[in-house]
Order: structure tokens, then C-alpha cells, then sequence
């Protein structure tokens, strides 16, 4: 079926994107086996086909009037029907979308009434402009120069619960399209905006293009877009905002843009691409409740994943919730269930510590969450071509045991290259001020590759936590680090840690991990002691940066002459000096071409 089928490369509306071709999503052929796999983690299989053209509606068109009955209208729309719901109108109550027999050449088509030319083109990002809202405090500038209500509003009225869309289980081959979703009634807990109806509901073949999805912006509503028990889904071009959970007096502590990877139904394959992903507890989540299956094949690129700063205690123009107290905000990015997943060219921007978490973006943390998923496990996950800033920590790669004594299935096969983070603060965004923290308990963390980075971290360049057997297969290669003032150290867990009392990096890394490749770095301001094939240099200025700024939003290009700027007397000593001939360091062109246009 043609939704269904591999993909060879991403549609031409990646252009659009300005991803450049050697960033494009590929599936490779068999008769190429190397090109399925990044280093040590196999790349996904199928990916999503979401364009309209993909998603064919030959049938009849029905115009959806303001004040019409949109659950009759969705209850008599035949396989292959567009509704076109009226612009400007709002639509209110709880909408199941039901079974139906419908194939890949007769879908559903639920949109704005608004011609296709007052809606952004396929490729690019909508933004509440299009529903007349000309900005949000707070947030991107929208570059929104006239503002006009071009989108149809559906708006969940109940006290409760989720909506205003539930699939019915079996639900399939639905696009939504140029909508406006929401929820009205305040001072309530909203679980789901649009999700499966539960608790055993599946639903396939969903298509959420050019959305806007969102809370209020004081009020707590958990989560977005629940994926739990749906396969062959995207969501494109959308923006996704006010979603949180409240400190203390809420009735949630995870509040996610995208969820899914829990319960007991086959998940994936899924498309995130390019949208405006804004949630106190993490933008996407894969992961953390019980279940017995692991999505697959997840593809999530050209996303601008983002936490305001006036969500934080103490800001100018601190937003609180409706009771007084803050948000609960936790990561960026977290896999705690998940397989096969391609993370490429995102903008991860604004975390902070406090309540259960410590600022850290990115985290690989599979988890038997509450003794109720066994199976679950994070592995071969791609993470390329991104840029991290005004972050507490970056990265937190853990097995960690259950917390009811019976690990996760598996932990491992990570490559993460081409990452660049920019402005770590342990002191202003209240956490470590670490780049990495590595923990490995049940099961064995395996085959973690990191090449080609750049980052500054203050404290600590790694902590690590390690009880048990070395850890295999770990490198870090080709890499620009500032080696803070820990340089490479313990994250806790007493004397039994592999990290505890080694004295000096290179110790520390042969107690910790078995045949560490550690080389081929610069390391900045290392005090000694570093494996041999590394360069240390004193400060950023040797380290040979068109502009260093200790670290916060400078340049990161190196220095190849004095033609290159005032601050390139001399060429960087990392040139040319990695395993693969390139230059030390994050590719900064490729991941400016990577995140072209997020922001």
C-alpha cells in the first residue's frame, strides 16, 4: 500500500525545509547494508509518506457550516470525503472519528474551509498567525506582518478527561488539516487533546498537518498528541504550545507535546517533522507506564523543541499557573521505550533544573516504569546534526534498575555525532553543568558512540556511575570539549563506583569502561592526565574559534587563517585532525543547513 511502502528519500518539501541532501531521510536499500546503519545503531526501516498526494480524497467535498453538528457530519463522511470545516468558525464538544473501511486511496480529510493558499504551503511551518493571533509572550517572533483567522477551531468543552478528538479504536486513514485545537473550561486537568480512545484503543493511518495545538496558558493539560497504539502516523508543519503540568497542586508531573510507547499495541512508524514542540515536561516522550511493545521506525527532524524562559521562577515576565505555582519542567527529548529512531537536525532550546529533574535536554533512559514494562527498551538511536542551547546539562545516557527490582530489556547501540551545545549554566539553569552523565546498572549499557561534538559544560565533560561489568564499546572521538572543572568524574553511588578515587581522566576511563576509545579529541582547559591521541589546549582562544565567548553563542567555526577574522591569528590546532581526515569538532556548517529556518 503506498502509505505504508519504504521510502527512498523524504519528499521534495524537504526542500522547502532547506534540509540539505545529505541530511534527507534515507531507507536504504538491502543491497546496501552499511548505508542502514549509523555507526553501531540501525537507522529505521519505513518511513512515513505524509504529503496530500499521499493521502488521496476522491469522493465528495461537504462544507461544515459555523453552528453544524461536526460529529454527525465526521459519523456520515464515506472513505475518500473532505469536510471542510469554515474558517474563522469554532466548533465545541468531545469528537470521536470512527472505524471505517477505508484504504490507502480513499482517506478522510477533516480541514479548514480556507483555500490552500491562505494556509502556509506543504513544507512549512504553520503558526497561531493563521488563526489571528499576531504573537505569544514569550515566545519566537512569528514574523507575522497580518494577522488573519484562516483556521477552523475545535474546542473540548468538558471538565475533564481528553479531547477534543478520540480516535474510536480501529479508527484509520484520517488527516486533519489546518485546525485549531484546543480546550475551553479553566482551573481543569485535560489529559489528551488528540489521542485513541481508551484504555485499549488503536488507531492507524493519521495524518496532523499544519495544526495548532494547544492549552491555555495557565491552566494544566498533560499532553498534546498521544501516539500509544497508533501506527503510521505523522504530524507536519504544525506548532504545538501551553502545555504543562503544575507544581504541587496538579494532578500530572509529565507534560509532552508527543507521547506514546506505553501499552500493549504495536507502535509506529511515525513522522515528526517541523513543527514548534513547546511543553513543560518534555516536547516528545517515548515511554514511561507500563506495556509489552516498543514503537519503531521514528523519524524526527527540522523540530524546534522549546521551553519558555517566562515559565521559569524568577524571569522577567514569570508566568505562573492558575494556583500560584510554577510548571513542572523536566527535559527536552526522552526515550524510555523506543527503537530505531532517527533524530536529526533539530533546535533544542531552554531547560532548567528543579522538582524531580536537573536540566538536562537529551535523555536514552530505558525504564521498567513501576515493574509494568519489562520489555521496554531504548535502542539504536541516531541522534545527528543538532544543536543544543541554554541548557543546564546535555545529555543523560542511563540503564537505570526499576524501581520494583526487574530491569528494562535493553539499553544501547547509541550514535550521536555532529551535536553542537551551546551555553551550559549549571549555575543559571539550576543542574550540573555537565555535558554527559553515564550510568550504567541493569541492563549493561552497550555501544555508545559520540564523534564529531562540540560543547562547553562547566562542571563536569562526563559523571559516570557504574557498579557492575565495564561498560562495552564506549568512544568518544573527534570531539571539542571544555573539560570543567570535574573534568571526568563521579556522579555518586558511593565507593563501589567505578569512578570513585581513580584520580585523573585516563585512570577513571579504564576503571569505568572496557577498551574506551577516547581520542582524537581537543579537549580545553584539560588539567593532565587525558588518554594519549588527545590535544589540550588552555582556553577557547588556543582551541583556534572564530569566536569563542566562553562558550555562550559564539562562533564555532575554526580558524583556518587570518582571513577567517580578528580572532584567527593562527589556524586551530584541531584541524585536520580527527579519524576520519575531517576537522575536530561538530560539522557547524552541516548543522546550520540542518536547522535552517526552525527559528
Amino acid at each position: 500500500m503506498r502509505f505504508q511502502r519504504a521510502v527512498f528519500l523524504v519528499m521534495a518539501s524537504c526542500m522547502i525545509l532547506g534540509v540539505p541532501a545529505h541530511l534527507q531521510s534515507q531507507n536504504p536499500s538491502k543491497a546496501d547494508p552499511v548505508a542502514r546503519f549509523d555507526g553501531p545503531a540501525e537507522l529505521p526501516r519505513v518511513y512515513v509518506s505524509s504529503s496530500l498526494s499521499d493521502t488521496p480524497a476522491p469522493g465528495r467535498v461537504r462544507l461544515v457550516p459555523s453552528g453544524a453538528n461536526l460529529q454527525n457530519a465526521i459519523d456520515d463522511a464515506k472513505c475518500g470525503d473532505t469536510l471542510k470545516l469554515q474558517a474563522g468558525a469554532t466548533f465545541s464538544g468531545k469528537f470521536h472519528l470512527p472505524k471505517k473501511a477505508c484504504d490507502d486511496a480513499h482517506w478522510i480529510i477533516i480541514r479548514s474551509s480556507a483555500p490552500d493558499d491562505a494556509l502556509p504551503p506543504e513544507g512549512t511551518r504553520i503558526t497561531p498567525c493563521y488563526a489571528g493571533v499576531a504573537s505569544l509572550p514569550g515566545r519566537p517572533d512569528f514574523n507575522c506582518t497580518s494577522p488573519k483567522n484562516v483556521l477552523a477551531k475545535i474546542v473540548f468543552d468538558d471538565k475533564g478527561d481528553s479531547g477534543p478528538f478520540v480516535f474510536s479504536s480501529g479508527a484509520n486513514h484520517y488527516r486533519l488539516m489546518g485546525l485549531e485545537i484546543t480546550r475551553a473550561v479553566p482551573e481543569v486537568h485535560v489529559r489528551h487533546l488528540i489521542a485513541p480512545d481508551e484504555p485499549a484503543g488503536t488507531a492507524d493511518h493519521l495524518i496532523f498537518d499544519r495544526i495548532w495545538l494547544h492549552g491555555t496558558p495557565t491552566d494544566e493539560t498533560k499532553d498534546g498528541l498521544h501516539l500509544s497504539g497508533v501506527t503510521y502516523a505523522a504530524i507536519v508543519d504544525s506548532y504545538i504550545s501551553d502545555l504543562h503540568c503544575i507544581a504541587g497542586q496538579g494532578s500530572c508531573t509529565d507534560a509532552q507535546a508527543v507521547n506514546g510507547g506505553t501499552g500493549d499495541f504495536p507502535g509506529g512508524p511515525y513522522k515528526i517533522v517541523n513543527n514548534f514542540l513547546e511543553a513543560s515536561g518534555q516536547s516528545i516522550l517515548f515511554g514511561g507506564a507500563g506495556g509489552t511493545a516498543t514503537p519503531a521506525d521514528i523519524e524526527i527532524r527540522h523540530n524546534h523543541l522549546f521551553k519558555p524562559l517566562i515559565w521559569k521562577m524568577g524571569a522577567p515576565g514569570f508566568v505562573a499557573s492558575y494556583t500560584g505555582k510554577p510548571y513542572i519542567v523536566k527535559n527536552h527529548f526522552e526515550l524510555k521505550n523506543a527503537q530505531r529512531v532517527l533524530f536529526e537536525g533539530n533546535l533544542l532550546e531552554n531547560v532548567w533544573g528543579g522538582f524531580t529533574q536537573t536540566g538536562f535536554s537529551i535523555l536514552l533512559t530505558p525504564a521498567n516504569q513501576g515493574g509494568h514494562c519489562a520489555e521496554c527498551r531504548v535502542t539504536d538511536i541516531t541522534i545527528r546534526y543538532n544543536l543544543v542551547r541554554h541548557v543546564a546539562s546535555a545529555l543523560e545516557i542511563a540503564n537505570r534498575p526499576s524501581d520494583k527490582g526487574t530491569p528494562s530489556s535493553e539499553g544501547g547501540r547509541y550514535s550521536i555525532h555532529d551535536l553542537l551545545v551551546d551555553d551550559i549554566d549549571g549555575e543559571a539553569y539550576s543542574g550540573f553543568g555537565s555535558f554527559a552523565i553515564i550510568i550504567s546498572n541493569e541492563p549493561p549499557l552497550k555501544s555508545v558512540h559520540i564523534d564529531h561534538v562540540t560543547a562547553f559544560p562547566q562542571k563536569a565533560l562526563l559523571s559516570l556511575m557504574n557498579r557492575g561489568p565495564k561498560i562495552e564499546d564506549f568512544q568518544v572521538s573527534n570531539s571539542i570539549f571544555s573539560a570543567g572543572s570535574r573534568e571526568i568524574a563521579s556522579s555518586g553511588g558511593g565507593p563501589t563506583n567505578c569512578a570513585v578515587g581513580n584520580g585523573d581522566p585516563e585512570s577513571t576511563l579504564k576503571n569505568c569502561f572496557s577498551n574506551a576509545a577516547f581520542s582524537n579529541n581537543l579537549i580545553i582547559g584539560g588539567s593532565g592526565g587525558w588518554p594519549p591521541g588527545n590535544v589540550v589546549v588552555k582556553d577557547g582562544k588556543d582551541a583556534g574559534f572564530r569566536e569563542f565567548k566562553n562558550g555562550r553563542n559564539g562562533d564555532y567555526h575554526l580558524c583556518r587563517g587570518k582571513d577567517d577574522g580578528v580572532n584567527c591569528a593562527k589556524p586551530s590546532p584541531a584541524l585536520a585532525k580527527s579519524t576520519d581526515g575531517k576537522a575536530i569538532g561538530a560539522d557547524i556548517d552541516g548543522i546550520e543547513k540542518a536547522i535552517a529556518g526552525i527559528n
